[in-house]
């Protein structure tokens, strides 16, 4: 008889694993290979246009519907917090920037169709969910401060339009909201076997994100 994996719970005894330092050391190659594709580079560095950074949107829509159709079930640790839920802002940011139509105008390219069907297929996996959910919207919290501003800057892009990046769970300190999101994924009683699955997992989505940013530059 086969036993299912233990779903994810807060550390109850001995020392935690420090599973953010772990995570972020073990992957630090992937993310700079992801952000440093050149799709980015040349739209944070105003190359691009308004209408660009739109297609990028349009494709994160597609990745997040994905994402959050998880929902949030019973017992779910703190870390899945659904005010993190990015899906009604990037909406109204399409809308805003005349893409409410975006299911039909910028359809799924090959990249971001395997990267939500890679989501979809791993959401009752609560370790391989966390990567996921870690890299995603940590991500926005982090870098994404500095792609609103850029947006905004090089693109004229109005507050209307970058709701996206705006978090009411992080309103007083972005920087405190990460910590506590860092803490908890310390708190959780995560096996060595697990952290291991938690860390492929976060770099196979470096991977796909970079994917999509190799396909929008096509």
């Amino acid at each position: 008889m086969t036993t299912a994996p233990p779903a994810l719970r807060p550390h109850s005894d001995g020392e935690p694993i420090d599973v953010a330092a772990l995570v972020r050391a073990a992957s630090a190659d992937d993310h700079r290979a992801a952000e440093t594709r050149g799709f980015i580079t040349a739209l944070m560095g105003g190359e691009l246009s308004l209408a660009e950074y739109t297609r990028y949107l349009a494709q994160l829509a597609w990745v997040y519907e994905a994402l959050e159709e998880r929902g949030t079930h019973e017992g779910d640790p703190a870390i899945f917090d659904p005010a993190l839920a990015r899906m009604a802002a990037i909406d109204a940011d399409l809308a805003s920037l005349e893409a409410s139509d975006w299911r039909t105008a910028h359809p799924p390219l090959p990249a971001t169709a395997a990267y939500a069907a890679h989501l979809r297929e791993i959401q009752r996996d609560d370790v391989r969910y966390l990567a996921h959910h870690y890299t995603r919207y940590l991500g926005d919290l982090s870098g994404g401060q500095a792609i609103a501003k850029l947006v905004a800057r090089h693109y004229s892009a109005t507050p209307e339009q970058l709701a996206f990046y705006r978090f009411d769970v992080a309103r007083s300190s972005a920087e405190r909201y990460k910590w506590r999101y860092r803490d908890a994924m310390n708190d959780l009683a995560l096996s060595p076997e697990q952290v291991e699955v938690l860390i492929d997992e976060v770099r196979a989505s470096f991977r796909l994100n970079g994917a999509i940013f190799e396909e929008l530059a096509g």
